[in-house]
């Protein structure tokens, strides 16, 4: 047998193995105890697999809400365009109205969508349900979330008031998109269309608190379209996304201790990471995400490979949990509610 010494056939001693003494032992959630919402997902770190990547990521959530009580510290989040399509909006809007992020990077499609929930809300359907159907109904699809092409006319009346807000003539500079969601996170609250449920907005709070939101790729989507008629009309109106880079890099150097959440992949991942090389990288980060490692993409890249290019530390507490964010990030964000009072302040 391979567990055998075989140079001590005659007394059969067992081999010299790795100390395994001091790592986890794998172990399940025992149910014949009382439930405490808390040891469960404290014990995800002993349950092997992404199970484990899941207990890891929350040891880091922790550990980045500690660091946060230390001067200079901050957490930034990226996050692909159906985060907002998704239930975590709600749970996005709750990390900015209370301060708990320090930037966001994100898509067009969060934007949009995200004064689209100010109006009307999307609703859960079936990933089955046949495209032309849909398509005949006027029903968009993103996944198994029902969006109603109603949603876009009533996008489209806020970005074309909000268009002619920002008063572009052609002494006019151009505006970074930080500064695009700034003032459009200002103008919810007063839109005839949004005013009513301004509040559920991420823009609306960070715009509130200061709390950058840059778009790198702004133009993807309604947005680009109504712009394109709106620089017809007025030749000055121009982004410039050059300043986005020179602001996140600035924010960044003049950050002593970094960390990231990074839900999905995509130009938000990247954008994000990308200006951390300036700082040598993040201090530490949780990667969230389905896409593979083997095809190369940004998107499915690992923190091993971010540390290749500094974008992550290497001696950077990391971890990436390949899941889908609807489930974990919602039970990350719950692991930093305090288990003493069960309310929604943060720890």
């Amino acid at each position: 047998m391979w567990i055998w010494n075989k140079k001590t056939d005659a007394s059969h001693t067992l081999k010299n193995y790795m100390a395994m003494d001091k790592l986890p032992v794998i172990q399940g959630y025992s149910f014949d105890k009382p439930f405490n919402f808390f040891d469960f997902l404290n014990q995800y770190i002993h349950m092997g697999f992404q199970g484990s990547h899941v207990g890891i990521a929350i040891s880091l959530w922790k550990d980045m809400l500690a660091l946060r009580t230390h001067q200079k510290t901050a957490i930034f989040l990226s996050f692909t365009g159906n985060m907002i399509s998704s239930g975590n909006r709600e749970i996005i809007t709750y990390l900015v109205k209370h301060k708990i992020v320090a930037g966001i990077v994100t898509t067009a499609a969060a934007v949009e969508e995200d004064i689209i929930k100010c109006i009307k809300p999307f609703h859960l359907g079936n990933f089955d349900t046949k495209g032309a159907f849909l398509l005949n109904e006027c029903v968009g699809r993103i996944g198994n979330i029902f969006a109603p092409f109603d949603r876009y006319l009533y996008l489209e009346r806020v970005l074309n008031a909000f268009f002619t807000s920002l008063h572009i003539d052609k002494h006019s500079p151009p505006i970074s998109t930080h500064q695009f969601t700034h003032r459009l996170g200002l103008f919810l609250k007063d839109d005839v269309n949004t005013k009513e449920m301004y509040e559920t907005s991420f823009l609306f709070w960070a715009t509130h608190h200061n709390i950058p939101v840059f778009c790198p790729g702004i133009t993807d989507g309604a947005i680009g379209d109504i712009a394109v008629f709106f620089k017809q009309n007025n030749p000055a109106f121009a982004i410039d996304s050059v300043a986005d880079n020179v602001a996140l890099t600035d924010i960044l150097l003049n950050t002593s201790h970094a960390c990231s959440i990074i839900l999905g992949g995509g130009i938000a991942k990247h954008f994000l990471l990308n200006a951390a090389i300036f700082r040598d990288g993040f201090d530490m980060s949780i990667y969230i995400t389905t896409a593979p490692e083997y095809d190369g993409s940004d998107s499915g890249g690992n923190p091993e490979e971010a540390i290749t290019w500094a974008k992550i530390k290497p001696q950077a507490k990391r971890v990436k949990v390949v899941a889908d964010a609807t489930i974990v990030f919602p039970l990350l964000i719950a692991a930093g509610v305090s288990p003493i009072s069960h309310s929604t302040k943060p720890l």
